[in-house]
């Protein structure tokens, strides 16, 4: 590897977890780790902590300096297919365990509620949330085995999560190799990887702002269609009536 790839691994967490070091490590195995690593994080729940977004990116810049000797278009292959199998597999352990996990009536964290909740999270964003789910560490890997637990048409989840996996294996990727033919990148990789991760996380900013709009104008509405203007009561002498006094007297 070159002095140009070699950077601080502080503000990336462990070294264990920093791209280069991932893929300098395995040596002429990098291509399989690369791929092994994309897949545990799309179809595997142990494999939420792994860096994705920045691996892809790091190997297409790899790609461009020749530290990961193969062409492009075989590296965005191989990881895009990756990245599909792991959805798959998810996504099937969600269906198989799913149930399992959920029907425990004792259990505090699966329960049933959560699955209908996610049966109607997908009935309503479901295309949306499985290729924007792609570039949002952590739920990507979560999200696949969530829509296996509330089953989520098979084909139609299949099909956004190709398009998902195209756009985030093979754009990232591919977004490395060509950022990293300028010097300045290839001087600073770590702060653009930090930059990937910062970006990776906007989707689901903006879908949380949303979401909060959404909520604060249905309980306003709420509140209007619960809100009844009463008539004001007229308390003239005409609606008064004055009794006799009687005299007991008599």
């Amino acid at each position: 590897m070159t002095a140009a790839l070699t950077t601080s691994t502080v503000a990336l967490g462990p070294q264990w977890l920093n791209p280069e070091y991932l893929l300098s490590s395995f040596g002429g195995f990098a291509l399989f780790a690369l791929c092994f690593i994309i897949f545990a994080e799309c179809g595997l729940l142990v494999g939420f902590f792994l860096p994705g977004d920045s691996l892809l990116f790091t190997a297409g810049l790899f790609v461009a300096t020749g530290a990961l000797d193969y062409p492009l278009w075989l590296v965005c292959v191989l990881v895009t297919v990756c990245a599909m199998v792991g959805n798959v597999v998810g996504y099937y352990i969600g269906l198989r365990a799913g149930p399992a996990l959920f029907n425990k009536p004792e259990s505090k964290i699966f329960k049933k509620e959560y699955v209908e909740k996610t049966e109607g999270f997908f009935e309503k964003y479901g295309a949306r949330a499985i290729v924007m789910a792609r570039f949002v560490p952590i739920v990507r890997t979560f999200i696949t085995a969530m829509a296996g637990v509330g089953r989520m048409d098979a084909r139609k989840y299949f099909t956004y999560s190709a398009i998902g996996g195209i756009a985030w294996a093979a754009g990232l990727t591919v977004l490395g190799y060509f950022l990293g033919q300028i010097e300045f990148v290839r001087k600073n990789i770590e702060m653009m990887l930090i930059l990937i991760v910062l970006i990776s996380v906007v989707p689901i900013i903006i879908e949380f702002i949303k979401a909060k709009r959404e909520k604060k104008s249905l309980v306003q509405q709420e509140a209007d269609d619960i809100t009844q203007v009463l008539p004001r009561v007229d308390t003239s002498s005409e609606a008064t009536q004055v009794f006799p006094k009687v005299d007991h007297d008599r």
